[in-house]
């Protein structure tokens, strides 16, 4: 399983707005996606505007090439694209520890 880890940041004022957008997009397109197997929203309490969107994946290549190359990925950036103040920064990152 592959973590894909998204740190957005949007205009605070717009946070409700972007909110239902995201799950939304999470929940109605992404889920659709090949090897998806969940996803996490966290909104950050010291930074307003600052949100971590969590994927799990069955494979990198699920995300990087089934996803992101797909036109489901335009669809999800047309949902939530226009909250972006600067472009999310995205990280994959795998299990090595767990307690």
């Amino acid at each position: 399983m592959i973590l894909e880890h998204a740190d957005i940041r949007i205009d605070p004022a717009r946070a409700t707005e972007f909110e239902a957008a995201i799950v939304r997009g999470a929940s109605t397109v992404i889920a659709q996606a090949r090897g998806f197997q969940g996803y996490q929203v966290r909104r950050s309490i010291e930074s307003p505007g600052r949100y971590l969107l969590t994927i799990r994946w069955a494979t990198l290549e699920d995300h990087t090439v089934g996803f992101r190359q797909s036109e489901a990925f335009t669809q999800w950036r047309a949902i939530v694209g226009p909250f972006f103040a600067q472009p999310p920064v995205v990280e994959h990152l795998e299990l090595v520890g767990e307690g």
